[in-house]
């Protein structure tokens, strides 16, 4: 009998999908001029955005459920000391930073239709055995390949929107892709609470059962996702050809998405070397801390006002269901007024009063309302601050390369925060909020600088300070950010 050939080719160490579709290109005239704009973008909005949203609710389901599990007996069972546990955090976040930008040079290089899934099977796989393990040691090495294989999700997905959506659009759909992580906080604690009524099945405790039931949901769907996630509009099955011509031409004149960039390391140098770069990487980073280090120990924090491990497991869901509405709010409103600093400032500074509030009273009602606050700003914060680069950063290697810097470089401050809510400490807990306060308002200052900077850069192009060599340009020739007809958003 005949085999099926496989979906995907392999030529010159790249990955490709075989497909009977043609690519287009800039120069392809559109044969119907039938097309209605609105229409084709919610087809594409309908077609991408659940796909992506759905993978990251299960890396977020899969990293953070270890604090649901932790209330239903994951460090006793696994003779886990109370730092021993926060060590098992902090080997996540160093896989994961470790190969952040490898993953995204290998999506480049690659394609989203085979590296997306391919990911998402690994990860699920990982999170599964988490539930299986008999001891310490082995949930510290499941725990850092977690952590290895959810590396290139956020930051790849950040690049693949930017390759379908105008600047002016890729933001709120980034914000609509991370609104899944306070989407999974809150679905975590329900699902985690229903779980953990399974202890004794099979003879396992509830704290693997959510491993194992979690992880396997997550292979089911990067099985499912070779069928849903898709390449990039030139190739893409779910546009006609005259679709994918007039997406062409729509993106040529507003970014890079559409011309032929081969990779080269000459970009990648380029990240690197540019200092917008590394601000962008260091305001995340001090949204990142407060990030983590909520939605890791939020289900302890609650706990430690006097609630039972049922109660805190499904007290999680207010505060996330309330960070859900916010995120998708101020992503809202900033598309709509096309800024971006004073919202990242506004909410930071939102979320500082939550960690005021829980430094200064304990008394149970009021330390949860400050939960409310500390959630309520710090997600919308991380949404805007992660799709900065996306609207900023020109030249696809470049925006890959940066993409996956910003994320590494801000994920390394999840790396400290799991070691900041120590057993000591409770139940108060003043180091971790105090550390989460304190880097919030360092992303306030990092936000106002990276503010000042891309507008007097906008100002020196619009001056003609920097038009140096652009006489000589083509129509067609393309400096990317450096470009001096390019201008950033602020």
């Amino acid at each position: 009998m005949a085999s099926t050939p496989p979906p995907f080719s392999v030529e010159n160490g790249h990955v490709s999908e075989k497909s009977d579709i043609t690519p287009v290109s800039n120069g392809d005239a559109i044969e119907s001029t039938s097309i209605n704009e609105k229409a084709l973008m919610r087809k594409i909005d309908s077609r991408l955005l659940p796909a992506v949203t759905l993978l990251y609710l299960c890396s977020f389901l899969d990293r953070s459920n270890v604090g649901n599990a932790r209330l239903e007996g994951l460090s006793s069972d696994l003779d886990m000391t109370g730092n021993q546990y926060l060590t098992s955090l902090t080997l996540f976040f160093i896989g994961y930073v470790l190969f952040e930008v490898p993953c995204n040079i290998v999506l480049k290089r690659t394609s989203p239709k085979f590296w997306l899934p391919t990911m998402t099977l690994m990860w699920g796989t990982v999170c599964t055995l988490m539930g299986v393990s008999q001891s310490r040691i082995g949930f510290f090495i499941v725990r850092f390949f977690l952590g290895v294989t959810e590396s290139g999700l956020f930051a790849g997905v950040v690049f693949y929107l930017s390759m379908w959506y105008k600047r002016d659009e890729v933001h709120f759909r980034v914000a609509l892709f991370f609104s899944a992580a306070s989407l999974a906080g809150a679905f975590g604690g329900i699902l985690a609470w229903g779980i953990a009524h399974m202890r004794g099945v099979g003879g396992y405790a509830g704290w693997r059962w959510i491993f194992i039931l979690e992880g396997l949901l997550t292979v089911s769907v990067g099985a499912g996702a070779y069928l849903f996630i898709f390449n990039y509009p030139d190739t893409a099955g779910i546009l006609t050809r005259d679709e994918r011509i007039f997406i062409q031409h729509r993106l040529k004149e507003d970014n890079d998405s559409v011309r032929d960039e081969a990779f080269n390391w000459t970009n990648v140098s380029k990240a690197i070397k540019d200092p917008k770069i590394w601000l962008y990487g260091f305001s995340f980073h001090t949204v990142a801390l407060p990030l983590y280090t909520l939605t890791l120990f939020l289900p302890t924090i609650i706990q430690e006002l006097g609630y039972t491990a049922a109660e805190a497991q499904l007290l999680t869901v207010p505060p996330y269901a309330f960070a859900f509405v916010l995120t998708l709010t101020i992503a809202y409103l900033s598309e709509r007024s096309q800024i971006r600093a004073p919202f990242i400032i506004g909410c930071s500074s939102f979320a500082v009063i939550g960690y005021i509030i829980l430094l200064t009273d304990y008394r149970p009602g009021v330390s949860y309302v400050g939960v409310f606050f500390a959630a309520g700003g710090i997600y919308p914060s991380v949404a805007l601050v992660f799709s900065w680069p996306s609207n900023n950063v020109s030249g696809q290697t470049k925006r890959a390369v940066a993409t996956a810097m910003m994320n590494s470089i801000g994920t390394s401050g999840a790396i400290l925060g799991t070691q900041l809510y120590r057993a000591e400490t409770a139940p108060r807990f003043y180091l971790g909020h105090s550390f989460a306060m304190g880097y919030l308002v360092l992303n306030v200052s990092l936000t106002a600088v990276l503010w000042r900077v891309l507008n007097e850069a906008n100002k020196r192009k619009e001056s003609g300070r920097e038009n140096h060599g652009l006489e000589s340009l083509s129509e067609n020739e393309w400096l990317g950010d450096e470009d001096p007809r390019y201008r950033f958003r602020a």
